[in-house]
C-alpha cells in the first residue's frame, strides 16, 4: 500500500483491519484487469484500505475529500507526484455522525450526517470548526442522502430517504427532496414520493435535478424497476402507493393516486440499486460523452438470482434527454456471484477523470482515457 497512513493515525486501526479481512482480496495494482472498460479507457486503483468509502468532492486544494460513513470522519487524498494513484492521505474532519454527503461551497465543506447538515471551515486539520446549517434531520432509514448546491449557488437539496420499504412516513420529509437556503432556513418538501435517492445533480445543460430512486422490495425480481428521475417542484414520484410507470402497489392499489404521479424518465433492473449519479463535464473524454450521466449501481440481494447492478453504467443524453443506457465499467460481479467491490458514488475530478468510491472493497477508483491526465496537486499546501 502506497498511502502514508501516518498521516491519519487517529483513525482506528483495527477497524482497518476488519474491513479488509471482510473484503473480497483483489490485488492492488495500477490497472485493475479484472474491471472491464470500453475500448480506450482504463481504470486504476486510486486509493484503497478505506473503511465504507461514500460520498466524494474535490475542495479547492485539488485534493479529493472522501466520507468514511461508518468511522464517523472525512479524509482527504492527494496524488502528490501526478501518478494518478493517491500518495497522501490525511484526516480533514473528525467526530460526525455517520457522514454521507460531501460538496463545496464558497470555499467551505459542507458535509450532509445523518441528522444534521454542517458547513466547516479550515480543513487543514482536522478541522472542528463547524456551524450547524441544518438540525433535526429524520435519521431513521437506509443511508441515502445527497447534497447538491443549485448552478444558482443561492440554495442546496437535500434527498432524505425513506425510513421503511413500505409504508405511510409520519414525517413529510422522508422519501422526499428537500430545498433550503444556504443559511438553512425556508426549508421545504421539493419533491415527494422518492423512496430513496441516494444521488443527485444538476445536468450541465438543461439545469434540471435529476435523482436516482432505489424502489420498494417484495414483488419478484423483475419489479417494481429501479429509476432516475427529473424532480420538479411539487411532484410526486410515486412511492408508497406506485411504482415504474404509474402501477399501483398492491398493498394500496389505488390507481387514483397514481394517476397524478410522475414516471421515471429512465427505468433501471430492480435491484439494480443507483446510487450516485454524476454528469460528464470534463475534457478528457471523447466529445460524445460530454453530458452524459454516469450512475453507479451498487446492486442489491434483493434481486435474487439476477444480481443486478455491481457495475457503473452510462446514460447517453441528447439536448439534455436520455437516449439509452450502457455499460460502462463492469467486473465488481465476478463469475459465479462473486462479488468484489460495490460501486456507491460517481465524481467527475477536475482532470476529467471518473472517480468511483465502492464500500466493500473500501477503495476508490479512477477511469481514465488514452494516457490520461495527471491530478496536479500542490505539495507543500
Amino acid at each position: 500500500m502506497r498511502l502514508d497512513w501516518r498521516a491519519i493515525a487517529p483513525l482506528a486501526c483495527g477497524s482497518l483491519i476488519a474491513a479488509l479481512v471482510s473484503a473480497t482480496e483483489v490485488p492492488a495494482q495500477e490497472d485493475a484487469g479484472w474491471l472491464v472498460v470500453p475500448d480506450g479507457f482504463r481504470a486504476q486503483l486510486f486509493a484503497d484500505e478505506l473503511v465504507g468509502p461514500g460520498g466524494m468532492t474535490f475542495g479547492p486544494d485539488g485534493r479529493l475529500y472522501v466520507a468514511l460513513y461508518g468511522e464517523g470522519r472525512v479524509v482527504r487524498l492527494a496524488d502528490l507526484d501526478g501518478d494518478g494513484r493517491a500518495d497522501s492521505a490525511e484526516l480533514a474532519v473528525d467526530h460526525l455522525d455517520r457522514p454521507i454527503a460531501l460538496a463545496w461551497h464558497d470555499g467551505d465543506l459542507w458535509v450532509a450526517e445523518m441528522g444534521r447538515v454542517i458547513r466547516v471551515s479550515g480543513t487543514e486539520g482536522p478541522a472542528i470548526d463547524h456551524e450547524v446549517i441544518v438540525d433535526s434531520l429524520p435519521g431513521e432509514g437506509p443511508p441515502g442522502r445527497s447534497l447538491v448546491f443549485e448552478p444558482s449557488g443561492r440554495a442546496f437539496y437535500l434527498s432524505i430517504a425513506a425510513s421503511c420499504d413500505l409504508c405511510r412516513e409520519s414525517d413529510p420529509r422522508h422519501a422526499s427532496v428537500m430545498r433550503y437556503g444556504l443559511d438553512g432556513a425556508e426549508g421545504q418538501i421539493w419533491a415527494r414520493g422518492l423512496r430513496y435517492s441516494a444521488g443527485l445533480a444538476f445536468h450541465p445543460e438543461t439545469h434540471e435535478l435529476w435523482a436516482t430512486e432505489v424502489g420498494r422490495t417484495g414483488l419478484g425480481d423483475r419489479l417494481p424497476p429501479d429509476e432516475l428521475n427529473v424532480v420538479r417542484r411539487g411532484r410526486h414520484y410515486g412511492w408508497p402507493y406506485c411504482y415504474g410507470r404509474r402501477m399501483p402497489n398492491p398493498e394500496y392499489a389505488d390507481p387514483n393516486r397514481c394517476d397524478v404521479t410522475e414516471s421515471p424518465a429512465v427505468a433501471l433492473p430492480a435491484g439494480a440499486a443507483p446510487g450516485g449519479i454524476a454528469f460528464y463535464s470534463g475534457g478528457m473524454y471523447p466529445a460524445q460523452y460530454r453530458g452524459d450521466a454516469f450512475v453507479a449501481l451498487s446492486g442489491s440481494g434483493d434481486a435474487g438470482s439476477l444480481l443486478a447492478g455491481y457495475k457503473v453504467v452510462r446514460v447517453r443524453f441528447e439536448s439534455g434527454r436520455p437516449l439509452g443506457v450502457e455499460d460502462f465499467v463492469t467486473g465488481w460481479l465476478g463469475t459465479g456471484g462473486q462479488v468484489r467491490g460495490r460501486p456507491v458514488m460517481t465524481l467527475v475530478g477536475p482532470d476529467g477523470a471518473l472517480y468511483v468510491s465502492d464500500d466493500v472493497g473500501g477503495r476508490i477508483w479512477r477511469v481514465v482515457h488514452g494516457q490520461g491526465s495527471a491530478l496536479t496537486v500542490d505539495a507543500g499546501r
